[in-house]
């Protein structure tokens, strides 16, 4: 790691107040060295990394890191912050920050070294070593491992030479993570035979098999020893630990899970699957494994393995912050039977193909240390994002059928029983029909995918009874959402009760599906399925009576949500209210539909055209994105705003929503109707009062460029605060890139 930080890239008096200050300054030290070519491209590279996850971690820890086609060689920079730094860690600001910046195509040993030193970050003598030395060479020496810090005071009972020492302390894979997280690997690597445990050394004294499996105490059965009077055998766990750049909270989730099992007495083997590839766990010890953890933000390759035990499955973050917790979690779990993710009867793949409880985009219920509002979130997520396909598909058939076949189109005959091959409407019908069977799943997936999101693969059944039921009895979309948190929750409570040791095998195909979706049934026939269709109908009365000053204030605040987070859940909110009305379509919800992608394509299109206006006041990296940016707007795409405001989102995010908010509401001034629930401008045609529904996306594109414009211009003009003395050359202007 000589090469990859100095002491000119350590700043022990890091005078920052915000994260993105403090992304800067380091920045700047990998510019002045020629690590990194464009500084903004590459706070940009770093901002969009910090969007999808905060990286601020327990123990006063920050580690903004990213890979960008901007940086030259791995490296890493230092800052030590007296105050402190908030970069969204639990327990409050972070004093020591870590940049670290790999090159789009870094090879797999730099990789390596830098999950290295994410597993060091974990160990208390090397973070107190870090906070103590006053020599940027001394830190620099630290963090290469040049110097090791002296092992910081453990309340543990072990004494003199039995105790490991902090780098070597017993870890699966801590010891070499070169050797072990270098490269995938085409078979997998068995552990090799046990030697036997060394005299008075108990359970902690396993050696690296090179596949994250301890060998000696946490061997699988069978070893040498005496079976009937020697202690039991420990509690085993095997772990998976991945993140979206799988370069830093990968290793250290994995590090914070081993020293968790080593003080629980739990022999944990942990899979790290990073960006330097993984090595698979051994088949047999993942068969001897009495529980699974799975901490990651990406889906867990081969997730087949695993099926049919135990499984915590929560976020990367969890695993370094909780990892006690997940380990007593794991063992709860394994002690009340709760078997997750079965194999099928056949042995084959689960539904979707990816194997037996395979990698879901959304399988998680949610982090057990989230409030209740974020993981409703997600569950709601989670059936919105399974019903959208079916939206798309359906929608655009039933729009085209209307757009060759007439408004008469919905009373054509079944075209099983009538079908003429050179006739349009008999095509058009065809489309139609196909279409409306399409939508009519609209509301069993949603409530089907939000069971599953709450309770995994059991919540699918009543979730679709449920769904099923609210469109029997016309509770149209509030139902669905109703239905699918009944179940989810109702399964979720069942999953919690001890059931005998014979009857664990049935439960999650014959008894949760039975018990779940009878109590389902009867809740939304005949307890709230009938008050919630009320509320429907009434709703639905509301869309078709919306007219004058209520529709265009409607506009304004759809407007407002489809631009605040630019495809977050907000947006989602907003697009599946729009949607839900296409299930049971009026005048009023068709405006709902057509203010909602209008403004939804305003973000995009509004960036693209300030950089063709004045490119000077963005970066390369900006001005090429705004190329893009026009076809994502167009298509209704709002996503492609998304790399200007994680560079600059105090003047990018308030311009998008202004604009948005001119376009709802002026499509429902307009009373602009759409039928298509995507498309842009890919579905004129099918759009009411086309030619003004044009209007008003320019509008809301000229009023978010102008402004995005004004803004950046003002920002450009105000000259940045004096240089500290010590940091000469100093003198670029305030602004460009706010992450």
């Amino acid at each position: 790691m000589s090469d990859m930080i100095t002491a000119d890239l350590v700043d022990l008096d890091l005078a920052a107040g915000t994260k993105e200050e403090a992304a800067r300054s380091l920045a700047e030290r990998l510019v002045r060295l020629g690590r990194v070519t464009d500084l903004d491209g590459f706070l940009a590279d770093v901002a969009a990394r910090e969007a999808q996850m905060p990286t601020g971690l327990d123990g006063g820890i920050g580690i903004p890191h990213c890979r960008s086609a901007h940086v030259t060689e791995p490296t890493l920079a230092f800052g030590r912050s007296g105050p402190g730094i908030d970069f969204g860690a639990p327990d409050g600001p972070a004093d020591l920050i870590f940049l670290i910046a790999a090159p789009s195509g870094a090879d797999d040993a730099h990789l390596t070294i830098l999950s290295s030193l994410a597993r060091r970050l974990m160990d208390p003598a090397f973070t107190s070593a870090l906070r103590t030395t006053t020599s940027p060479a001394g830190a620099a020496a630290l963090i290469r491992g040049d110097e090791e810090p002296q092992p910081a005071p453990s309340p543990s009972t072990g004494t003199g030479s039995t105790a490991p020492q902090a780098p070597a302390a017993g870890s699966a894979k801590s010891a070499d993570p070169a050797a072990a997280d270098a490269a995938e690997v085409s078979e997998p690597v068995e552990a090799p035979e046990p030697a036997g445990s060394a005299p008075g050394t108990g359970t902690d004294t396993g050696t690296d098999t090179g596949t994250g499996v301890r060998q000696g105490a946490g061997e699988p059965e069978g070893d040498s020893g005496d079976s009937g009077d020697g202690p039991p055998a420990p509690f085993r766990v095997v772990a998976v630990t991945s993140c979206p750049t799988g370069i830093a909270h990968t290793y250290m989730a994995a590090e914070a899970l081993e020293h968790a099992g080593r003080d629980a007495g739990v022999d944990v083997a942990v899979e790290t699957q990073g960006s330097a590839g993984f090595t698979r766990l051994a088949p047999g010890v993942i068969a001897a494994a009495d529980a699974v953890i799975l901490a990651h933000d990406v889906p867990v390759r081969e997730k087949e393995r695993f099926a049919g035990k135990p499984t915590v499955d929560v976020g990367v973050k969890a695993g370094i912050n909780r990892a006690p917790q997940l380990i007593a979690e794991a063992r709860d779990k394994a002690a009340r039977g709760e078997v997750t993710a079965p194999v099928p009867a056949d042995g084959g793949e689960a539904p979707g193909g990816e194997g037996p409880g395979g990698g879901a985009p959304v399988d998680r219920a949610g982090e057990p240390g989230d409030g209740y509002g974020t993981r409703l979130r997600t569950w709601l997520m989670s059936g919105v994002s399974y019903m959208v396909p079916f939206v798309a598909a359906g929608g655009l058939l039933i729009a085209l059928g209307f757009a060759i076949g007439g408004y008469a189109v919905d009373k054509a005959p079944s075209v099983a029983e009538h079908f003429a091959w050179g006739q349009a409407d008999s095509w058009a019908a065809l489309m139609f029909q196909t279409g409306a069977l399409a939508f009519g799943f609209l509301i069993p997936v949603l409530a089907g995918y939000i069971a599953y999101g709450m309770a995994d693969r059991p919540g699918l059944v009543p979730g679709f009874v449920g769904g099923a039921v609210a469109l029997t009895i016309d509770a149209g979309f509030l139902g669905g959402l109703a239905a699918g948190l009944i179940a989810g929750g109702i399964v979720r409570a069942i999953q919690r009760v001890r059931v005998p040791g014979p009857l664990r095998g049935i439960m999650p195909v014959v008894v949760i599906p039975l018990v779940s979706s009878a109590i389902v049934g009867f809740l939304m026939f005949l307890v709230i399925g009938k008050p919630i269709a009320s509320l429907q109908s009434a709703l639905t009365d509301w869309l078709s009576g919306l007219s004058g000053a209520n529709a265009v204030v409607l506009g304004v605040i759809l407007g407002l949500m489809m631009c605040f987070d630019l495809g977050g859940p907000l947006n989602k909110v907003a697009y599946a209210f729009a949607i839900g009305g296409l299930a049971d379509p009026n005048e009023g919800s068709l405006k709902v539909m057509a203010a909602v992608m209008a403004a939804g394509m305003v973000p995009p299109l509004a960036m693209a055209l300030a950089t063709v206006v004045r490119g000077r006041l963005f970066t390369k990296a900006e001005r090429e994105n705004g190329k893009a940016a026009w076809v994502l707007g167009a298509s209704f795409i709002t996503e492609g705003a998304i790399p200007f405001a994680a560079a600059d989102p105090l003047r990018v995010v308030p311009s998008a929503m202004v604009g948005g908010a001119v376009t709802g509401a002026l499509s429902m001034l307009f009373e602009c109707t759409l039928r298509a629930p995507h498309g842009g401008v890919w579905v004129i045609p099918l759009i009411g009062n086309p030619l003004l529904y044009l209007v008003a996306v320019l509008a809301g594109t000229l009023v978010s460029a102008a402004l995005v414009i004004l803004l950046k211009g003002h920002a450009r003009r105000t000259p940045a605060p004096a240089p500290d003395a010590g940091e000469p050359g100093e003198t670029h202007e305030k602004v460009t890139v706010a992450a």
